[in-house]
């Protein structure tokens, strides 16, 4: 796991939390852990489809 991959996620995470506050700006730490698990979770899932996928069409 690469640096870049490391950032990729901890965007996800920091953007995925923005976005709750957002939805609900009185949102709990429990409510914006868990948006931000998602995030980084989700962004990760993301970056590995891609790399896959480059990897079977090169």
């Amino acid at each position: 796991m690469g640096f870049l991959e490391d950032a990729e996620k901890i965007a996800g995470a920091v953007v995925a939390v923005e976005g709750a506050e957002k939805l609900d700006p009185n949102a709990s730490i429990l409510t914006e852990g868990a948006a931000a698990v998602a995030g980084f979770e989700g962004a990760g899932a993301i970056a590995d489809h891609f790399e896959k996928k480059d990897d079977n069409n090169g």
